[in-house]
């Protein structure tokens, strides 16, 4: 938590890049706001400061209408040492006391169930029960606002199990009533559903656009304009997906796919997949205090992420000593032959089924590196929710797959790609031959993209 100093400057700036890093809660209107609230700043005597919405909420106060705390970003995905609360954050976001209780949730972390709820507790304020049910809430009142989904529909996207339980949970949650936030919904649309995703500035969207088109795979992404698009498979239900910039802290959303359930889970999955979460504050200037960067960091850098590790894998071990375009072609290939189709000009990356079923005659490597493919493909079929770590054992992936794998495939903050010819390119430019990065921990993969984008890696 911030220091209420902090929180004060924050919020009287109205400044955008501590969106959703804590929330104030008004004790005269009873009435939480993000801190970037328009509303007249009320003075410090009257507001308490709070980690997280679920506990402004579990203190009594209702989210503000104006400023609507559902929008905010989420917390930081990373947080240094304490992997385990943001790992279990994750898994809830990700729906995991939807379908199970709090005890397997501590026994999939290897944790008790009291440790559990002690670090929720400590950190933020809260049960982990309590801010899963805040989450579930939170993203149904946005839903509410930005869309024109039936209540009902609301419901069970949001994970309740029926409307009544969503209804009552509603308002408990947040003392208000669901038709209120109804009155003035969106006009029905038929080219998607439209959410936005805010984030804390800066965004180095071109950038990043630019990372993005020299890896885009024909049917699966793409790049037009200001907008970067991609088609996946979630729950069972094929769709695509579009962002583009809406303000200078949101981008506009707009996705087509059929799930009846999932919803939320799936926009956190793409929360990461486009790094919105991340604190570059925070991260900026650290990476600035390093030798490796003596000119201005490329600011608001994020990490490039892809749907799976699955699909990183498979692009890292087509790209081992090949170029970018070269690793492409190859990709290409492997899309147009073993990609279902969505659409007449839309498909999906090749599932590890479709590559472990074919001889991968199609793509032009040597025999060893299909074989690998297909013994990835078959790890992955055998064991899903494994580690890259454990691809280690299989012939023809070494420590820069498993590394490039973790990077974009599950947006590990802390990746240093070493053995990198473009890392080694970039040093060699900034004349430097060995980099002590400890310092850089845990940000190394932010590092690692600087020098990608910045120095021409």
């Amino acid at each position: 938590m911030l220091s209420r100093a902090m929180c004060q400057q924050a919020r009287l700036a109205r400044d955008a890049r501590f969106d959703g890093l804590f929330f104030t809660a008004v004790r005269s209107t009873g009435i939480y706001c993000r801190s970037v609230c328009p509303a007249k700043a009320p003075a410090e005597s009257q507001v308490n400061y709070y980690a997280s919405a679920a506990a402004a909420s579990q203190a009594g106060f209702r989210p503000c209408l104006r400023c609507r705390p559902d929008s905010a970003p989420g917390s930081p995905a990373w947080q240094g040492t304490q992997t385990t609360l943001q790992r279990a954050l994750r898994l809830i976001d990700e729906g995991s006391l939807q379908q199970h209780t709090q005890a397997d949730l501590a026994l999939r972390l290897g944790i008790t169930d009291r440790y559990l709820r002690k670090l929720f507790q400590q950190q933020l304020g809260v049960t982990p029960t309590q801010y899963a049910l805040n989450q579930q809430v939170l993203f149904a009142k946005k839903l509410l606002h930005e869309t024109h989904l039936p209540v009902s529909c609301i419901a069970y996207q949001a994970g309740f199990n029926s409307v009544r339980r969503f209804n009552d949970a509603f308002v408990k949650q947040l003392r208000l009533n669901p038709s209120a936030i109804r009155r003035h919904h969106p006009e029905h649309a038929n080219n998607g559903l439209k959410l936005e995703l805010s984030y804390r500035p800066p965004l180095a969207w071109d950038s990043m656009l630019t990372f993005w088109q020299a890896r885009t795979l024909t049917g699966v992404e793409w790049v037009e304009a200001d907008r970067y698009g991609r088609t996946f498979s979630y729950l069972q239900h094929a769709g695509w997906f579009e962002v583009a910039p809406k303000t200078a802290s949101s981008l506009t959303l707009t996705l087509h796919w059929s799930g009846r359930r999932g919803l939320s889970s799936l926009v956190q999955k793409l929360r990461r997949l486009l790094d919105l979460d991340t604190n570059m504050l925070q991260i900026e200037q650290q990476l600035a205090s390093h030798p490796l960067f003596t000119e201005q960091l490329l600011s608001g850098l994020r990490i490039p992420g892809l749907w799976n590790t699955w699909e990183a894998g498979v692009r890292a071990i087509l790209g081992q000593q090949v170029s970018v375009a070269g690793a492409r072609t190859q990709l290409n290939r492997l899309v147009q032959e073993l990609g279902t189709a969505v659409t007449d000009d839309k498909r999906l990356f090749p599932t590890p089924e479709a590559v472990f079923a074919s001889q991968l005659a199609m793509i032009k490597v040597p025999a060893l590196r299909r074989q690998t493919l297909r013994d990835l493909a078959a790890f992955v079929l055998a064991q899903p929710e494994a580690s890259p770590e454990q691809w280690l054992d299989i012939k023809g992936i070494g420590p820069w797959t498993v590394s490039y794998a973790k990077m974009r495939g599950q947006s590990d903050s802390d990746i240093w790609l070493a053995g990198d010819l473009g890392i080694q390119k970039a040093l060699a430019r900034a004349d430097k031959q060995t980099v002590n990065t400890g310092t850089l921990a845990p940000w190394r993969s932010y590092a690692t993209f600087q020098l990608w984008l910045q120095k021409g890696g």
